[in-house]
């Protein structure tokens, strides 16, 4: 066997020239990277050693031979064609992974066949005697990529993948592997900061990857030394003594580094539960003295090392993948830029994000900028130097805000620094807010809408509930470029807070898309908070963040009222009740009686809840059903009706489709006939195309109100919905 092997380093994808350098460093010669890898010349020694101390590599390769495969028998007769007597014992274990496809062989799975067949064909002895599988620790990992013909036939040296350090039993939701946290620590400049003495602290540090690779690279600890299993274990080929030596370096050199004075490396992390997990992985990779990590919230964070040095803030916020998440991740990310500027000055940052365009609204400038993959994500290492020059300069606080932060520091900590768009957009906000909030607190409103698209390139609905704002952003069409529509809705979402002068945790941000089925009544959370508001005298009971609508619909407010103004002594019927607003106000104004049905029972709860809250209870029948069903076996008689159904209704529990459309001659028929004598009927529904059924109004005496069922707040918007009255004719 040669002294000198070809040795590929495995690593992830846009890793390869911090590797290609690192490998270098360690002894590999004629180093070239390729992709998702870097390969080069060395003897065993450095491929040891490469397995100890790379920080960067998936797998350190040693590469038996190469050879053309024009077919399946090629690339078994030149598997075959290696002295694998000199590999593996025959009655040792191996596992093979085969990567590529071509030459006719387009199935990982039959061309990794084809290679254990030839390895144990070519080991089997006279007595039957013959290597076994074993994928999960086997004496030798064989690997074969086939790429455009050519097979590279190589032993795996490292055996488990080298990022798995063995520290890191437990991990969050969403961890960076630790070689990738290792290179960011690299791009970031922590070798250099770490040699003045500086200081390292994470403010969202998960389970504290950052903060253990951070201290072994301070403490020159070989990121594999505590590995017991390694791929050339109990390979033929494996030369234990300079294993031994290499091994006994690296332990004297991690004893010395240790021996020396900590550094200041600290970790911070506001769930609790991930706390003791984080402590539990440092203390594993022996670095307890080194890293210390407290439970706080970004909002409170302020580094103060022991000798007030400076160092590296160092961050993996989250990228954000569900609902509403792009208010709660920008206010996150204004924070953290807050944070820094207020508490970190003269410190240097690095910021890595799978959402870039949010990184953009720290308040901060990056001087450099990598790109990066995490697995299948495209991601960004954004690096700062927090300097007062740096700081983008931001527009003047705006008169409501300032108003607001007088009497509310957090707020106050937070100045506005808006695009213009943005700015804009805030300015439209303060416009609304004057002229609506006077006309709402003249009529002792609390909850009204201040926005709905008034700009069309901020598709967004605001609606304002008491002290929160509710924004719903109207999903953009498909000819509007997604990074554009993103950026505008984040110049909006940051504008909000500033406008209106509340905090951004009052921020509550859905999508409304083209509802399909119930969907738009699924639950979209699970955080369970109501709120109480008031309207006309009545207590109503709100979730902002559990479903995609709060359970009152603010356009229908002077339709509310109306019925409690007609109310008294009537037997009144609210069908697709929802929440029953509708019925509260008709018990308010004096109804003899209410009956509520809807098919959902969650809705119901939710009925007989606001419906305990103003003391109403036993004479307010609450019943379950499909509507069309319930009428059609109701014989009940009622003085007033009020309808208001949805679009489009397909329940499991529920016969058939609703179709509003198609369907409300039936319904209408139905409702009147449970129409008591000079009782009145108010139908009302959403749908932007819906065409009233002309024969009905041969049937019924029928007016169209809609213009009077309107507020101030949706003026800008007479489409939001149409009402008619129906009573019986003559």
């Amino acid at each position: 066997m040669s002294d000198r092997y070809e040795l590929i380093l495995t690593c992830p994808k846009s890793l390869e020239s911090l590797l290609a350098e690192e490998a270098a460093n360690l002894g590999l010669e004629e180093v070239r990277e390729q992709t998702a890898a870097v390969r080069g010349f060395a003897p065993i020694e450095v491929g040891y050693r490469l397995c100890l101390w790379s920080r960067l590599a998936n797998r350190v390769l040693l590469v038996l031979r190469r050879f053309p495969v024009a077919n399946a028998e090629d690339l078994y007769q030149g598997v075959l064609a290696v002295d694998w007597a000199e590999h593996l014992d025959p009655a040792g274990t191996l596992a093979v992974e085969f990567s590529g496809h071509g030459s006719g062989i387009d199935n990982t799975h039959f061309g990794a066949l084809k290679v254990k067949d030839a390895v144990v064909d070519k080991l089997r002895t006279p007595a039957g005697t013959r290597p076994s599988i074993d994928k999960v620790d086997p004496d030798l990992r064989i690997h074969l990529r086939l790429d455009r013909g050519e097979a590279v036939l190589s032993l795996d040296l490292s055996g488990h993948s080298l990022h798995q350090r063995g520290y890191r039993l437990q991990q969050g939701a969403a961890p960076l592997k630790e070689n990738l946290a290792a290179a960011i620590l690299i791009r970031a400049g922590w070798a250099r900061i770490a040699a003045e003495g500086g200081a390292l602290a994470d403010p969202m540090c998960g389970v504290g990857t950052f903060l253990v690779e951070a201290a072994m690279m301070a403490a020159d600890q070989a990121p594999n030394l505590r590995r017991e299993r390694w791929g050339f274990s109990n390979w033929l080929g494996h030369v234990p003594a300079l294993w031994k030596k290499l091994h006994a370096e690296a332990e004297q050199r991690a004893a010395e580094g240790l021996a020396k004075p900590p550094l200041w490396i600290r970790g911070y992390e506001a769930d609790p539960r991930l706390i003791q997990p984080a402590r539990n992985n440092i203390e594993r990779a022996g670095l307890g003295e080194w890293v210390k990590l407290y439970q706080g919230e970004l909002a409170t964070f302020e580094p103060r090392p022991d000798k007030n040095q400076t160092g590296l803030i160092i961050s993996n916020p989250p990228y954000g993948e569900r609902l509403g998440d792009e208010a709660s991740l920008l206010y996150l990310y204004q924070n953290l830029g807050e944070r820094l500027r207020q508490s970190c000055l003269n410190w240097e940052a690095a910021v890595f994000t799978g959402a870039p365009e949010l990184g953009k609204r720290m308040g901060l400038r990056s001087h450099k900028q990598y790109a990066f993959w995490n697995g299948a994500l495209p991601c960004k290492l954004l690096l700062f130097k927090v300097l007062p020059e740096q700081f983008v300069t931001g527009e003047r606080r705006q008169a409501a805000g300032e108003e607001r932060a007088a009497q509310s520091p957090s707020v106050a900590a937070e100045p506005a620094r808006l695009s213009e768009g943005g700015q804009m957009f805030a300015n439209r906000l303060q416009k609304n807010l004057k002229s609506l909030g006077k006309w709402a607190k003249k009529a002792g409103i609390e909850c009204y809408r201040l926005y709905d698209a008034d700009m069309p390139e901020y598709a967004l609905a605001i609606d304002l509930y008491r002290d929160w704002v509710h924004v719903q952003e109207y999903a953009p069409p498909r000819s509007i470029d997604p990074e554009k529509a993103l950026a505008r809705l984040l110049d909006a979402l940051a504008a909000i807070p500033v406008a209106l002068g509340i905090s951004p945790d009052k921020v509550v941000i859905k999508r409304r898309e083209r509802q399909s089925g119930t969907k738009q009544y699924e639950r979209q959370a699970t955080q369970g908070q109501f709120m109480e508001v008031t309207e006309g005298g009545v207590r109503l009971l709100v979730n902002l963040t559990d479903y995609l609508d709060t359970g009152l619909f603010l356009d229908h407010r002077p339709l509310r009222l109306r019925i409690q103004q007609e109310a008294a002594g009537k037997r009144f019927l609210n069908l697709f009740c929802y929440t029953a607003t509708a019925t509260v106000h008709a018990a308010k104004g004096g109804a003899r009686s209410t009956t509520s049905v809807d098919l959902s029972k969650t809705y119901l709860d939710w009925a007989r809840r606001n419906l305990a809250l103003n003391g109403y209870s036993d004479k307010q029948r609450l019943e379950q059903g499909d509507v069309m069903a319930w009428l059609e076996a109701d014989r009940g008689e009622y003085d007033l009706i009020f309808i208001d159904p949805p679009t489009f209704s397909n329940s499991k529990r529920m016969e058939g489709v609703f179709d509003v459309q198609r369907d409300h001659g039936r319904l209408l028929d139905l409702a009147m006939a449970r129409l008591a004598h000079g009782g009145v009927l108010y139908f009302s529904n959403n749908f932007r195309k819906f065409q009233f059924d002309a024969d009905l109004a041969e049937r019924y005496a029928v007016e169209e109100i809609s213009a009077t069922t309107l507020d101030q707040d949706f003026a800008r918007n007479p489409k939001i919905h149409r009402v008619w009255r129906l009573t019986a004719k003559g």
